[in-house]
């Protein structure tokens, strides 16, 4: 039984403009993208840096991490492209979906280490003013999933189960079971997370990295949960799917940094440049590029 609260499914996921296909996925990362960097730019400006310099950084980064983040999905999901039934050839298939988040943030590191350095900035505070766009950036991009019918949680008597057409509907299941909608799980778990990031930077002062490793453990903590609700084949490790493993391990691993760097530099940031200003003309200006 279908309960009246469901979330419905959207009944497509492409548009075409003449021959040229319109993929939502697509365009939710797309929206993301342009959301975080808007995001960045504004907390950039504040901390005193030039919102220029984040598009340039962008410019490097978004293609890092897309390659990155693409090249996660298929190993961490590698049946689809090289079992029995797979494909290689859609291994290149971005446009219809699969990109594993920690494979995007750390290629797309690299992308932004090297973008920082072309400008002459550090890359700790950058990733700061980053985090919570991140955090937005991968909450929309789930809406992503949604339109592609894809990565929901198990059954659930819940009114607000999300609604599966009979084409995406699992091998086993009746038409008309409802599931997790665990893409609006993970929108809604960002997006707090994001606001949470904001509140604790500005009433503790973080700096130096101490904000991107709290975006980390966040997330972390909301995708372990998450995780273990869907139901798409995926890797498994001791009979525990590889990506609640990469939570607990990430997670950890940034608590313990968020707390060590925070040892060493309970203070913010006193620059945002690779080398600082020596002279005490330069030295004046130190607190309208990094506040």
């Amino acid at each position: 039984m279908i309960l009246p609260l469901a979330i419905p499914s959207p009944s497509q996921g492409v548009w075409y403009l003449g021959p040229f296909p319109l993929r939502a996925y697509a365009l939710a990362i797309l929206l993301g993208i342009v959301v975080a960097t808007v995001m960045t730019q504004r907390r950039w400006k504040e901390r005193g840096g030039d919102p220029e310099e984040v598009l340039d950084i962008a410019y490097w980064a978004v293609p890092f991490g897309i390659v990155g983040g693409r090249i996660y999905h298929v190993l961490s999901s590698p049946d689809a492209y090289f079992g029995p039934d797979g494909d290689p050839w859609k291994a290149f298939a971005i446009w219809e979906g699969g990109l594993g988040i920690w494979g995007a943030v750390a290629l797309g590191a690299v992308g932004a280490w090297i973008g920082c350095r072309r400008r002459g900035v550090r890359l700790a505070p950058f990733a700061d003013a980053l985090a919570p766009g991140l955090l937005v950036a991968q909450g929309i991009g789930r809406l992503g999933n949604w339109f592609n019918q894809e990565l929901f949680g198990g059954p659930t008597t819940l009114p607000w189960g999300l609604r599966i057409d009979d084409l995406h509907l699992p091998a086993g299941y009746d038409p008309g079971t409802l599931f997790h909608p665990t893409f609006l799980y993970e929108l809604l778990w960002n997006l707090a997370a994001a606001a949470l990031l904001i509140h604790l930077e500005r009433r503790r002062r973080l700096g130096h990295g101490r904000v991107f490793w709290l975006y980390v453990v966040l997330y972390t903590a909301g995708r372990l949960w998450i995780e273990m609700l869907r139901i798409d084949p995926a890797e498994t490790v001791l009979g525990v799917r590889l990506n609640v493993w990469t939570s607990i391990l990430l997670g950890l691993v940034a608590l313990v940094a968020f707390v060590v760097v925070g040892r060493r530099h309970p203070e913010r940031d006193t620059t945002l440049l690779l080398t600082p200003p020596t002279t005490q003309d330069d030295e004046a200006d130190i607190p309208d590029r990094a506040r």
